[in-house]
């Protein structure tokens, strides 16, 4: 494995997780339901948490509404209490076996509520790109101990792998930005 080998893959790394942010900023919405709202809800599963889509089927039912089905008859409880617990502020009622989740009319707290999660997943953003950081200049490292470079070329690879963190922590915070302007224009 090269140096240029290494910037590659940790680069397109980076892209990947910057795409997993746009992919998680469009699944909250500005006051509509949409199936992938529920999508970091943990739900207690035999003494673990697990995602709520591995426990049960969430469907839209109308533009301002969710149905949750748990596929476990016992589970129904536990899936509700948990997305009542979660930090969006939803209030969901039991139909039967189906979990209704109308979604809140977007007041000023909503909105605010809805940019602490926005910012929860650009730091997790941040903190993925971080630590590509971190394995790409290991492996730097583990090149240099096994000469297969030079220390130059080392640092140089380095300071272009810090430039490329740089730059990609920049457009996550120019994403959240344009998120924030965005749930909070009426």
């Amino acid at each position: 494995m090269s140096i240029a080998d290494v910037k590659k893959a940790t680069e397109k790394k980076m892209q990947k997780s910057l795409e997993a942010l746009r992919v998680d900023l469009a699944k909250v919405r500005t006051g509509r339901a949409h199936i992938g709202l529920l999508d970091h809800v943990q739900v207690e599963y035999y003494g673990s948490m697990v995602p709520i889509n591995t426990v049960a089927n969430v469907t839209l039912i109308d533009a301002r509404a969710l149905g949750v089905q748990a596929w476990e008859k016992g589970m129904a409880a536990k899936v509700e209490k948990a997305i009542r617990d979660c930090d969006l502020g939803l209030n969901p009622s039991s139909q039967g076996d189906l979990i209704r989740v109308p979604m809140p009319a977007l007041t000023e707290d909503r909105r605010r509520d809805l940019i602490k999660v926005v910012k929860a997943e650009a730091e997790g953003a941040k903190v993925a790109i971080r630590n590509l950081r971190r394995d790409a200049i290991a492996t730097l490292k583990e090149m240099l101990k096994n000469k297969e470079c030079s220390e130059d070329e080392e640092h140089r690879a380095q300071d272009d792998i810090q430039k490329l963190t740089d730059r990609h922590v920049a457009e996550i915070d120019q994403q959240l930005s344009h998120k924030e302007t965005e749930l909070m224009a009426i």
